[in-house]
């Protein structure tokens, strides 16, 4: 049952949107992480989910939306496990651009946005209180991939944040914004 309607989901979506394509910018080629989480959205697990998405000249490259399998004791801790969760598939990305030689070694730092206030004062804080404690491994994993140049984490307001629309659901115009700028534009027909 929920197979089937998951499909009839899935095919009223593609329908919706089959005149929708990524587009890319030729100029600049940076390569973006926009991250979020969603703290305790399923109460019968008490799991948050984490998403996140790339971006590179503009349009969508790499997406997903996950469920965490920790439990996190706060919303700044289901950040953290957002943010150090894409560690590999940054490196599957830069490897594949690399190798393609459309990007430089050594490569840049890529930026990171955020949209917690708190996930950032403390990401650049090292001393930990009684209440943090518990997220001491994940907060010095991003301090060592900001200290040794690979990211730079950057806020970013949450209506701006590419990646809440796969954590909870949004208005519909801001659904409509967001999928803009991943780079999902209406097709261009060539005559």
């Amino acid at each position: 049952m929920i197979s089937l309607e998951g499909d009839l989901e899935s095919t009223g979506y593609l329908k919706r949107t089959s005149d929708l394509e990524l587009t890319y910018k030729t100029h600049p080629g940076i390569l973006e992480r926009y991250s979020d989480a969603s703290w305790v959205d399923n109460p019968s697990d008490s799991k948050s989910t984490s998403g996140w998405i790339y971006t590179l000249a503009g349009g969508a490259i790499s997406w997903a939306s996950k469920k965490q399998t920790y439990i996190s004791h706060s919303t700044m801790e289901a950040e953290f496990i957002a943010l150090s969760a894409t560690r590999k598939e940054a490196e599957q990305i830069i490897d594949l651009l690399t190798d393609l030689h459309l990007w430089p070694r050594p490569t840049p730092s890529i930026p990171m946005y955020c949209d917690s206030e708190a996930t950032m004062s403390r990401v650049y804080n090292s001393i930990y209180n009684g209440k943090s404690r518990h997220i001491g491994l994940r907060h010095n994993y991003v301090r060592q991939l900001i200290e040794n140049g690979t990211i730079s984490i950057v806020y970013v307001k949450s209506c701006e944040n590419l990646a809440d629309p796969l954590t909870k659901p949004l208005t519909r115009d801001l659904i409509g914004s967001t999928t803009r700028d991943m780079g999902l534009k209406p097709r261009r027909i060539s005559q």
